[in-house]
Protein backbone atom coordinates (compact mmCIF):
# COMPACT_ATOMS: atom_id res chain seq x y z
CA UNK A 1 0.00 0.00 0.00
CA UNK A 2 1.39 3.39 -1.02
CA UNK A 3 1.46 5.88 1.81
CA UNK A 4 1.05 9.65 1.68
CA UNK A 5 4.71 10.12 2.63
CA UNK A 6 5.86 7.90 -0.25
CA UNK A 7 3.80 9.95 -2.70
CA UNK A 8 5.11 13.19 -1.19
CA UNK A 9 8.76 12.17 -1.47
CA UNK A 10 8.24 10.85 -5.01
CA UNK A 11 6.73 14.17 -6.08
CA UNK A 12 9.53 16.06 -4.32
CA UNK A 13 12.19 14.09 -6.21
CA UNK A 14 10.43 14.74 -9.53
CA UNK A 15 10.25 18.48 -8.81
CA UNK A 16 13.94 18.61 -7.88
CA UNK A 17 14.90 16.77 -11.07
CA UNK A 18 12.83 19.19 -13.19
CA UNK A 19 14.37 22.21 -11.47
CA UNK A 20 17.89 20.82 -11.99
CA UNK A 21 17.47 19.86 -15.63
CA UNK A 22 15.59 22.94 -16.78
CA UNK A 23 17.20 25.57 -14.57
CA UNK A 24 18.45 28.69 -16.45
CA UNK A 25 22.17 28.71 -17.04
CA UNK A 26 24.05 31.82 -16.06
CA UNK A 27 26.81 32.93 -18.39
CA UNK A 28 29.39 32.71 -15.61
CA UNK A 29 28.60 29.01 -15.28
CA UNK A 30 29.74 28.39 -18.86
CA UNK A 31 33.45 27.92 -19.56
CA UNK A 32 33.23 29.53 -23.00
CA UNK A 33 31.24 32.40 -24.53
CA UNK A 34 27.87 31.32 -25.91
CA UNK A 35 28.55 33.02 -29.26
CA UNK A 36 32.10 31.72 -29.60
CA UNK A 37 31.43 30.18 -33.03
CA UNK A 38 30.87 33.62 -34.53
CA UNK A 39 34.15 34.83 -33.02
CA UNK A 40 36.02 31.80 -34.36
CA UNK A 41 34.64 32.45 -37.84
CA UNK A 42 35.63 36.11 -37.67
CA UNK A 43 39.15 35.77 -36.23
CA UNK A 44 40.41 32.21 -36.79
CA UNK A 45 40.94 31.34 -40.44
CA UNK A 46 41.88 27.74 -39.60
CA UNK A 47 38.38 27.22 -38.16
CA UNK A 48 36.58 29.29 -40.81
CA UNK A 49 38.03 27.12 -43.59
CA UNK A 50 36.74 23.84 -42.12
CA UNK A 51 33.54 22.18 -43.29
CA UNK A 52 30.64 21.71 -40.85
CA UNK A 53 31.87 18.35 -39.61
CA UNK A 54 35.37 19.73 -39.18
CA UNK A 55 34.07 22.72 -37.24
CA UNK A 56 32.18 20.41 -34.89
CA UNK A 57 35.41 18.50 -34.22
CA UNK A 58 37.22 21.77 -33.57
CA UNK A 59 34.48 22.92 -31.19
CA UNK A 60 34.63 19.68 -29.21
CA UNK A 61 38.38 20.07 -28.66
CA UNK A 62 37.95 23.79 -27.94
CA UNK A 63 35.33 23.23 -25.24
CA UNK A 64 37.30 20.39 -23.68
CA UNK A 65 40.40 22.59 -23.43
CA UNK A 66 38.58 25.52 -21.84
CA UNK A 67 36.89 23.25 -19.31
CA UNK A 68 40.26 21.81 -18.27
CA UNK A 69 42.39 24.97 -18.27
CA UNK A 70 42.20 28.00 -15.99
CA UNK A 71 42.64 31.40 -17.67
CA UNK A 72 43.62 34.20 -15.30
CA UNK A 73 44.23 37.89 -15.84
CA UNK A 74 47.32 39.36 -14.16
CA UNK A 75 46.48 43.09 -14.18
CA UNK A 76 44.48 42.32 -17.31
CA UNK A 77 40.74 41.90 -17.78
CA UNK A 78 39.96 38.57 -19.45
CA UNK A 79 37.26 39.12 -22.05
CA UNK A 80 35.33 36.61 -24.13
CA UNK A 81 37.55 37.32 -27.13
CA UNK A 82 40.66 36.40 -25.14
CA UNK A 83 39.20 33.06 -24.04
CA UNK A 84 38.20 32.22 -27.59
CA UNK A 85 41.61 33.07 -29.05
CA UNK A 86 43.48 31.13 -26.38
CA UNK A 87 41.24 28.12 -26.94
CA UNK A 88 41.74 28.36 -30.70
CA UNK A 89 45.52 28.59 -30.36
CA UNK A 90 45.46 25.46 -28.21
CA UNK A 91 43.41 23.46 -30.71
CA UNK A 92 45.05 24.43 -34.00
CA UNK A 93 48.33 22.49 -33.66
CA UNK A 94 46.66 19.34 -32.29
CA UNK A 95 43.45 19.42 -34.32
CA UNK A 96 44.36 16.30 -36.33
CA UNK A 97 45.85 14.43 -33.36
CA UNK A 98 43.33 12.12 -31.71
CA UNK A 99 42.70 12.26 -27.94
CA UNK A 100 45.27 15.00 -27.33
CA UNK A 101 45.37 16.63 -23.91
CA UNK A 102 47.76 19.30 -22.65
CA UNK A 103 48.70 17.42 -19.50
CA UNK A 104 51.62 19.85 -19.11
CA UNK A 105 49.36 22.90 -18.75
CA UNK A 106 46.99 23.86 -15.93
CA UNK A 107 46.72 27.65 -16.25
CA UNK A 108 47.22 30.50 -18.72
CA UNK A 109 48.18 33.83 -17.17
CA UNK A 110 47.38 36.86 -19.31
CA UNK A 111 49.36 40.09 -18.88
CA UNK A 112 48.16 43.32 -20.53
CA UNK A 113 51.42 43.73 -22.49
CA UNK A 114 54.98 42.47 -22.71
CA UNK A 115 57.05 41.62 -19.65
CA UNK A 116 60.68 40.99 -18.72
CA UNK A 117 62.56 37.95 -17.41
CA UNK A 118 61.51 38.85 -13.86
CA UNK A 119 57.86 38.88 -14.99
CA UNK A 120 57.68 42.63 -14.36
CA UNK A 121 55.01 44.43 -16.35
CA UNK A 122 56.53 47.91 -16.02
CA UNK A 123 59.93 49.43 -16.68
CA UNK A 124 62.56 48.68 -19.29
CA UNK A 125 63.53 45.53 -21.20
CA UNK A 126 59.98 44.22 -21.43
CA UNK A 127 60.62 42.19 -24.55
CA UNK A 128 58.76 38.94 -23.77
CA UNK A 129 55.29 38.48 -25.24
CA UNK A 130 54.76 34.87 -24.23
CA UNK A 131 56.46 31.97 -22.49
CA UNK A 132 55.96 28.52 -21.03
CA UNK A 133 56.81 28.64 -17.35
CA UNK A 134 59.34 26.57 -15.43
CA UNK A 135 60.14 26.14 -11.74
CA UNK A 136 57.33 27.54 -9.61
CA UNK A 137 55.51 28.38 -12.85
CA UNK A 138 55.70 24.81 -14.14
CA UNK A 139 52.56 23.94 -16.17
CA UNK A 140 51.73 27.64 -16.54
CA UNK A 141 51.76 29.68 -19.77
CA UNK A 142 52.08 33.46 -19.77
CA UNK A 143 50.76 35.54 -22.66
CA UNK A 144 50.59 39.22 -23.50
CA UNK A 145 46.96 40.15 -24.15
CA UNK A 146 48.05 42.60 -26.83
CA UNK A 147 50.16 40.03 -28.70
CA UNK A 148 47.50 37.33 -28.26
CA UNK A 149 45.03 39.47 -30.15
CA UNK A 150 47.48 40.73 -32.76
CA UNK A 151 48.33 37.15 -33.69
CA UNK A 152 44.78 36.63 -34.94
CA UNK A 153 43.85 40.15 -36.06
CA UNK A 154 46.82 40.50 -38.43
CA UNK A 155 45.92 37.88 -41.02
CA UNK A 156 48.92 38.73 -43.22
CA UNK A 157 51.54 37.89 -40.60
CA UNK A 158 53.52 34.69 -40.16
CA UNK A 159 53.56 35.17 -36.39
CA UNK A 160 51.12 34.20 -33.66
CA UNK A 161 52.40 34.39 -30.08
CA UNK A 162 49.80 32.13 -28.48
CA UNK A 163 50.20 29.48 -31.17
CA UNK A 164 53.99 29.73 -30.72
CA UNK A 165 53.70 28.91 -27.01
CA UNK A 166 51.37 25.99 -27.57
CA UNK A 167 53.88 24.56 -30.06
CA UNK A 168 56.41 24.63 -27.21
CA UNK A 169 53.99 22.54 -25.14
CA UNK A 170 53.62 20.08 -28.01
CA UNK A 171 57.43 19.88 -28.22
CA UNK A 172 57.66 19.36 -24.46
CA UNK A 173 55.20 16.45 -24.34
CA UNK A 174 57.96 13.90 -24.95
CA UNK A 175 59.67 15.09 -21.77
CA UNK A 176 62.25 17.38 -23.39
CA UNK A 177 61.89 20.88 -24.83
CA UNK A 178 64.44 20.54 -27.64
CA UNK A 179 62.75 21.30 -30.95
CA UNK A 180 62.42 17.59 -31.78
CA UNK A 181 58.84 16.35 -31.28
CA UNK A 182 59.72 12.69 -30.91
CA UNK A 183 56.26 11.85 -29.62
CA UNK A 184 54.74 12.81 -32.98
CA UNK A 185 57.44 12.24 -35.60
CA UNK A 186 58.35 8.71 -36.63
CA UNK A 187 61.90 7.73 -35.72
CA UNK A 188 62.91 7.21 -39.34
CA UNK A 189 62.37 10.93 -39.99
CA UNK A 190 64.22 12.31 -36.97
CA UNK A 191 67.64 12.63 -38.63
CA UNK A 192 66.11 14.44 -41.62
CA UNK A 193 64.20 16.76 -39.27
CA UNK A 194 67.30 17.70 -37.27
CA UNK A 195 69.24 18.33 -40.48
CA UNK A 196 66.46 20.57 -41.84
CA UNK A 197 66.27 22.52 -38.58
CA UNK A 198 70.04 23.11 -38.64
CA UNK A 199 69.93 24.22 -42.28
CA UNK A 200 66.94 26.49 -41.61
CA UNK A 201 68.73 28.21 -38.73
CA UNK A 202 71.82 28.68 -40.92
CA UNK A 203 69.75 30.17 -43.77
CA UNK A 204 68.06 32.57 -41.36
CA UNK A 205 71.41 33.70 -39.93
CA UNK A 206 72.74 34.24 -43.45
CA UNK A 207 69.72 36.32 -44.43
CA UNK A 208 68.61 34.01 -47.23
CA UNK A 209 65.27 32.96 -45.72
CA UNK A 210 61.89 34.61 -45.27
CA UNK A 211 61.51 32.88 -41.88
CA UNK A 212 61.56 35.22 -38.89
CA UNK A 213 65.01 35.87 -37.44
CA UNK A 214 63.95 34.52 -34.03
CA UNK A 215 64.10 31.04 -35.54
CA UNK A 216 67.91 31.23 -35.47
CA UNK A 217 67.90 31.47 -31.65
CA UNK A 218 67.75 27.71 -31.03
CA UNK A 219 66.18 24.51 -32.40
CA UNK A 220 63.38 24.99 -29.85
CA UNK A 221 62.48 28.42 -31.19
CA UNK A 222 63.06 27.34 -34.78
CA UNK A 223 60.43 24.62 -34.45
CA UNK A 224 57.93 27.04 -32.92
CA UNK A 225 58.56 29.82 -35.46
CA UNK A 226 58.30 27.62 -38.54
CA UNK A 227 55.17 26.00 -37.11
CA UNK A 228 53.59 29.45 -36.73
CA UNK A 229 54.37 30.13 -40.39
CA UNK A 230 53.07 26.67 -41.37
CA UNK A 231 49.68 27.32 -39.76
CA UNK A 232 49.35 31.06 -40.38
CA UNK A 233 50.36 31.14 -44.06
CA UNK A 234 50.08 27.52 -45.25
CA UNK A 235 50.18 28.19 -49.00
CA UNK A 236 53.23 30.45 -48.83
CA UNK A 237 55.01 28.05 -46.48
CA UNK A 238 54.42 25.08 -48.76
CA UNK A 239 55.70 27.02 -51.77
CA UNK A 240 58.78 28.42 -50.02
CA UNK A 241 59.72 25.49 -47.77
CA UNK A 242 58.47 22.22 -49.32
CA UNK A 243 60.76 19.89 -47.33
CA UNK A 244 59.89 21.47 -44.00
CA UNK A 245 56.24 21.49 -45.01
CA UNK A 246 56.28 17.75 -45.69
CA UNK A 247 57.68 16.92 -42.26
CA UNK A 248 55.41 19.36 -40.44
CA UNK A 249 52.49 17.69 -42.19
CA UNK A 250 53.65 14.44 -40.63
CA UNK A 251 54.25 15.95 -37.19
CA UNK A 252 50.81 17.52 -36.99
CA UNK A 253 49.13 14.49 -38.60
CA UNK A 254 47.93 16.34 -41.67
CA UNK A 255 48.83 13.30 -43.82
Amino acid sequence: MITFLQIFFALLIIILIILFVFRPRRKDMIAWPEDYRDTLNDYVSFYANLDEEGKKQFEDKFEKFLLATKITGANAVIEDLDRVLIGAAAVIPVYYINDWEYVNLREVLVYPGNFNTEFEQEGHERMISGMVGTGHLQNVMILSKWELRQGFINSQSNRNTALHEFIHLVDKMDGTLDGVPELLLERKYLAQWKQLIDQTMLDVRNGVSDIDAYAATSPVECFAVISEYFFEQPEAFQANHPELNTLLQRIFRRV
